[in-house]
């Protein structure tokens, strides 16, 4: 058996590829910065507000339900507030406009920037609606470095399905193995290696890897060293 290196397989990328929230983007910012009117409840909020937001993208997708990432974003929050028994529309209201200016990761614009001056073209496929993407993109001013930003919007159905990751494909024009594609989320670095992209994991929470079809090339902790590991 042959084994390749991670450098040796990402030789051939041209394009890099990011998933946004939980990858670019800390989707636990709401939360943490409501932290005076939430209390203890904070981080649990966060975390059931996040798992039930997954659990309704990929339900919905089951059931030939969509609505777009904005909705579901909002439901998955409803749910978690009653989890908590927490009852307060303004407070509502404030953690859902909080969810269009979420901080970044600190490494993440220098990163960027790096891959983009190392000749990368740069793109974002995320499951967010594009009003979502644009405002976080330019809350974090990241919106210049980013050459295409790719929704699941049109194709009405939400990753891990393969037709989404071809709208990569389809939009910058490469093949899936020069396609180099980065996520913090288990489930989809399975789905994108198994479609064929060459996927590197940003295990930020060192989560154990998902018993599904789909390896990485590579496992990092952060986006810092993202660089390097395409020679840049």
């Amino acid at each position: 058996m042959t084994t390749v290196s991670p450098e040796q397989a990402l030789a051939d990328v041209t394009a890099c590829v990011f998933d946004a929230y939980g990858t670019l983007f800390d989707v636990a910012t709401p939360a943490g910065k409501c932290s005076a009117e939430l209390g203890d409840k904070a981080p649990q909020l966060a975390a059931i507000w996040r798992t039930k937001q997954l659990e309704y993208t990929w339900l919905r997708s089951l059931m030939g339900e969509y609505v777009d990432f904005w909705q579901v974003t909002g439901q998955g929050l409803d749910f978690a507030m009653a989890a908590l028994e927490i009852d307060d529309l303004a407070l509502r209201a404030r953690l859902m406009e909080m969810y269009l200016e979420l901080d970044c990761y600190p490494e993440v614009p220098e990163m960027l920037r790096r891959v983009r001056d190392g000749g990368k073209t740069t793109g974002i496929l995320t499951n967010g609606s594009p009003t979502m993407i644009t405002a976080a993109l330019k809350s974090a001013a990241l919106y210049d470095v980013i050459d295409h930003r790719m929704t699941v919007d049109p194709l009405r159905i939400y990753r891990p399905d393969p037709r989404v990751y071809q709208i990569a494909v389809d939009t910058i024009g490469a093949e899936p193995a020069q396609i180099c594609f980065m996520s913090s989320n288990a489930w989809d670095v399975a789905g994108a290696a198994h479609f064929g992209f060459q996927v590197v994991w940003i295990n930020r929470f060192g989560q154990p890897r998902e018993r599904l079809p789909g390896t990485p090339v590579a496992e990092l902790t952060s986006l810092e060293d993202l660089p390097t590991l395409l020679g840049l």
